[in-house]
């Protein structure tokens, strides 16, 4: 692209010499009819045949969102509370289930259903325990009214009392044991003891892994689902230590996955309060977008904007360099001479500041007609090859 360039200004070049070169053939003719024209320094003039030739583009100058840009590399990831792996407490033989990998669940959905001797056992204990529970009570406080009538020694009373306390801690550990594997102890009944059991989705998301089928045993280690929200992703960043003092909250960043071209919306929430041994930092960003594509452990290449601040600036083409100085060009005036047309170019000195997408913040001189000023932003190199040979190109 760049040779390209270079050929195209110097096809220009030649064809504006090539041009200038029959206007001073007409020199002569020229001043005999009239004294030769003499130009500022900082005025560039070309004929109406020139302009067309050097594709000469008009602009104004924006106010602009421009800033530094930290590159950084990461993955897509999810909060831990956004992340769940389902494990069957007890174990037992998968009895049914429908669900593959990609589908999506609700929380409270049924993932599975698990069956399994000891869920009844356990069902059993529960029940007889919870009986002797209710008579122990009822004993409790017959032996406690009689004990302040001096009917019951305090022996006995201690002895109830003890036996009273010991089932109910059973009759808890029996109902923790229940809600382990997602059995409701107050819907339990002698009438409705069940061998199986349904295994609940403990989160709304998709199911990233399905690691059962129908018959199979699975142990109480064994993972059995594994469930990802999508719905609140964000992004690890690793950063160099040079961009420590330079990334914070608060930042918005445009970040790409593979394939895709369209860049999404995040915003930095956190970063990280050390550096690691190869002297990078973790910064992370929340996903402000929705991007239907886009999964956990996804790469991503991310462009953090350092600062947000609106600024003058041009196309950064429209700015070109000589002698070590920025300059800018601004239409100066239309005018006749000999019956033909020309017209004037202002060569305005600047400074750059900050590049971003394009454009560059320009730092303008005191007094200079911004609002108002009509700025080359095509055509400038080729405006600037007519100012290197100001000699040859005034006619």
């Amino acid at each position: 692209m760049m040779k390209l360039t270079i050929k195209t200004v110097t096809l220009i070049t030649a064809c504006l010499a090539i041009t200038i070169g029959s206007c001073r053939k007409s020199g002569n003719t020229r001043e005999k009819t009239s004294k030769a024209e003499n130009l500022p320094d900082d005025i560039v003039e070309l004929r109406d045949d020139q302009i067309s030739l050097a594709e000469i583009g008009f602009g104004r100058i924006e106010m602009r969102h421009l800033g530094n840009i930290i590159k950084a590399n990461g993955i897509v990831s999810v909060a831990p509370r956004n992340h769940a792996t389902v494990c069957m407490p007890l174990g037992g033989f998968v009895k049914y289930t429908s669900l593959v990998e990609g589908n999506r669940v609700k929380q409270g959905e049924t993932l599975a259903v698990i069956e399994n001797q000891e869920f009844v056992d356990i069902q059993q204990d529960y029940l007889e325990t919870r009986n002797k529970l209710s008579y122990a009570e009822e004993e409790f406080k017959r032996h406690t009214e009689l004990y302040k009538d001096d009917v019951y020694s305090q022996k006995n009373v201690q002895q109830v009392t003890v036996e009273y306390r010991n089932l109910q801690a059973k009759t808890k550990s029996l109902e923790q044991k229940l809600h382990l594997i997602g059995i409701n102890s107050d819907a339990l009944r002698e009438d409705n003891i069940s061998s199986t059991v349904n295994l609940i989705s403990p989160i709304t998301g998709f199911l990233k892994s399905v690691n059962i089928s129908i018959g199979k045993y699975v142990s109480q280690t064994d993972v059995l689902f594994e469930i990802v929200n999508s719905d609140k992703l964000f992004l690890e960043l690793t950063l160099f230590e040079r961009d420590a003092g330079n990334v914070k909250s608060g930042q918005k960043l445009k970040f790409y996955i593979s394939n895709e071209t369209e860049g999404h919306d995040a915003v930095i929430t956190q970063t990280g309060m050390s550096l690691s041994e190869d002297k990078t930092f973790k910064a992370y960003a929340s996903v402000l977008t929705e991007c239907p594509h886009l999964l956990p452990g996804m790469y991503v290449n991310a462009f953090i904007e350092e600062s947000s601040d609106m600024l003058p600036a041009l196309p950064s083409e429209a700015i070109v360099n000589f002698d070590d100085k920025d300059y800018i060009f601004t239409y100066e005036r239309d005018k006749t001479e000999d019956g033909r047309l020309f017209t004037e170019y202002r060569m305005v000195e600047v400074r750059k500041g900050i590049s971003a997408d394009g454009y560059t913040h320009v730092i303008l001189p005191d007094g200079f007609p911004a609002d108002s000023a009509r700025v080359v932003v095509k055509g400038a190199y080729n405006l600037l090859s007519a100012k290197k040979n100001a000699g040859e190109m005034a006619c």
